[in-house]
């Protein structure tokens, strides 16, 4: 059997459309999302409007990531203290809550935190960030100690995260396996090409790589810069070219 697990999407159609193809291609038979589904991205509604879609004509499993809490629950003390931070996400929250209409925070706002799930024998964890937070980073190139705290109480044989874009993968003392599946829509690299996971499980044996994907990353900048929010030229800059984690 073949999944494929995708996060932080981040409101970018032509990044989702390119992964679904490539998905099929691939012959996966489950999606596993793990959230970030619309935050600070060209089209946040639509993207979301499909995601469930996906979730009612596929067999999709779901969570939620961090932004997806923050567009559920922003209020004003929320966009006041995130602007001292980094203003231009600021703004694309708050224009993010403006234009998605509530039924679709609702459903953002149900997603469940994490899930366990068994599937042939293999226990998988679906998180954000990581079991503890959904908002901590696991990068590449961490101490095997500090990936091992992260997940310390948890008994899965494959934790799957997103969250920092940057796709990676570890294999822990405790023989668990960690994987990182890098971002569909907002990739953190030289190369701006969506990414994901394909986990192929065949009688409690198993295998990951990431794919990589080419999209029409033009467009989807195109249609972020016209959103029109003070810094969405800049975030529509970082589809083209991403030199950092956030827009400068």
């Amino acid at each position: 059997m073949k999944i494929a697990v995708i996060s932080d999407i981040h409101g970018n159609m032509q990044a989702l459309e390119a992964v679904l193809s490539d998905i099929k291609k691939e012959n996966c038979s489950k999606i596993f999302c793990l959230g970030d589904i619309a935050m600070a991205g060209p089209e946040p509604a639509k993207t979301i409007q499909k995601i469930i879609e996906l979730q009612e004509s596929e067999d999709f499993e779901i969570i939620q990531g961090n932004t997806d809490e923050m567009i559920a629950n922003c209020d004003n003390q929320m966009i006041h203290l995130l602007e001292e931070n980094n203003p231009i996400m600021a703004h694309a929250l708050e224009n993010d809550v403006f234009v998605i209409p509530e039924e679709l925070k609702n459903f953002l706002r149900n997603l469940p935190k994490q899930k366990e799930l068994e599937i042939e024998g293999t226990k998988i964890l679906l998180v954000h960030g990581s079991p503890r937070k959904n908002n901590e980073n696991i990068f590449p190139d961490l101490k095997i100690e500090e990936v091992e705290n992260m997940i310390s109480g948890t008994d899965a044989d494959i934790i799957f995260c997103g969250h920092t874009h940057m796709p990676c993968g570890y294999q822990t003392n405790t023989k668990q396996t960690v994987v990182n599946t890098g971002s569909v829509g907002r990739p953190f690299s030289e190369e701006p090409k969506s990414c994901y996971a394909v986990l192929e499980i065949n009688n409690k044996e198993f295998s990951v790589k990431h794919n990589f994907v080419d999209y029409d990353y033009k467009t989807a900048a195109a249609i972020l810069k016209e959103r029109g929010f003070e810094g969405s030229d800049k975030l529509a800059q970082m589809l083209i070219h991403a030199t950092s984690r956030y827009p400068q």
